[in-house]
């Protein structure tokens, strides 16, 4: 079976990983504070805080920001779970914005109507937009910004799929037009530190805030005290810490980086080259910015989704459907949600299919799949 996306680990990465468990500290050691550093510099971050999982990471930017009780939160309705599960951890209530078709990312011009519509009806505004950037490519974040300051809510960016995308050429995880960004580090995703991910900012408070709640809540700096053995519990936190084992790994990776991109990137590009005269909405390419492609996803215009899903199965290709709308997992609809609740999301949703996609995908397997999508789609 081809596999809709893999990790690439060589040689150096394994190296990488040894060194670390050959060596005193396995984790709280310098490895993450280095991969953290590395980060920074990459993306053109003031700071970047590395835990366990991005889902950690979107609760922590969540509790840094005071997301709480009372509070709203909205999202794209399509994604993962996490980009909606995060606000109900602080205990926060979450809403969804329709995405638009070509992009699959929220849709500007829903989320202006739905703020204006809020503040007219003196309903809840957002005290948080959490802006995903659906299979790598950027959303509005210009125009998202520009409603932040009219409407007042602050941005956490779900950049999970976009390391290594730029957007009106600043790197994506810059944060130039948000309060934080965050990626995600699974086998799937552009670099992989096994399960992991981080948070970036420009804010030093948000910083210190997510350090300080990775780990329990607890400093060791204690600047009036002598003792070496002395900590202090400030806040209620999490155990959200990455390994220095992790780190390694994904520091390794990070300097192959653009290598990755760039082999997604022509791999895309093929793609669109071959599949353009089929009866497909193929991927927006949008000039405004460079898409790391961590999904290359298509939507059928007038086939059953499922049954070409299954056909290219049986052919060995592992194509796979990202996202099922939030909002109609069981548990949101006991929340009252229902179908009919973001029409676009649901349209992209029937016809979805995501193709491989990974730096190690085979030109020959590429054409694979390109010609038994093209059998099945006649």
């Amino acid at each position: 079976m081809i596999p809709y996306g893999r990790q690439n680990v060589n040689q150096e990465d394994i190296d990488s990983v040894i060194e670390v468990l050959e060596s005193d500290y396995l984790t709280q050691g310098k490895m993450v504070n280095t991969f953290e550093d590395a980060i920074c510099k990459k993306v053109s971050a003031k700071y970047a805080v590395a835990v366990n999982s991005a889902t950690s990471a979107l609760h922590l930017a969540c509790k840094a920001l005071e997301l709480g009780p009372g509070d709203l939160a909205w999202t794209s309705a399509i994604s993962f779970v996490a980009s909606a599960n995060c606000a109900l951890y602080c205990g926060a209530d979450i809403d969804f914005i329709d995405i638009e078709r070509e992009t699959v990312n929220i849709s500007v011009s829903e989320l202006e109507q739905k703020l204006q519509r809020c503040l007219d009806q003196s309903l809840p505004l957002p005290k948080v937009l959490i802006v995903v950037h659906m299979a790598g490519h950027s959303a509005d974040m210009k125009g998202i910004k520009q409603l932040s300051e009219q409407y007042g809510f602050r941005i956490i960016e779900d950049a999970s799929h976009a390391i290594g995308s730029r957007y009106l050429n600043e790197s994506v995880g810059s944060c130039q037009f948000s309060d934080a960004a965050i990626f995600s580090f699974h086998p799937v995703k552009i670099i992989t530190t096994g399960e992991g991910g981080v948070l970036t900012t420009n804010c030093e408070t948000i910083a210190n805030t997510a350090k300080l709640l990775r780990s329990h809540g607890i400093t060791r700096d204690n600047h009036d005290r002598n003792e070496g053995w002395y900590y202090e519990q400030l806040q209620l936190g999490f155990n959200y810490r990455l390994t220095d084992i992790q780190a390694a790994l994904g520091f390794s990776q990070l300097k192959r980086l653009d290598e990755f991109v760039k082999k997604r990137q022509e791999k895309a590009s093929y793609y669109i080259e071959q599949l353009s005269k089929l009866d497909l909405l193929l991927p927006n390419v949008n000039q405004l910015q460079s898409a790391s492609w961590h999904l290359f996803i298509i939507q059928l215009k007038r086939h059953d989704r499922h049954s070409i899903f299954d056909c290219l199965r049986k052919k060995g290709i592992g194509v796979n459907v990202h996202y099922i709308p939030i909002y109609l997992q069981p548990y949101y609809r006991d929340k009252g949600f229902s179908s009919g609740y973001c029409p676009n999301a649901e349209n992209y949703y029937s016809s979805a299919l995501s193709l491989p996609l990974y730096p190690d995908l085979t030109k020959e397997n590429q054409k694979y799949i390109i010609d038994v999508l093209k059998e099945v789609l006649q």
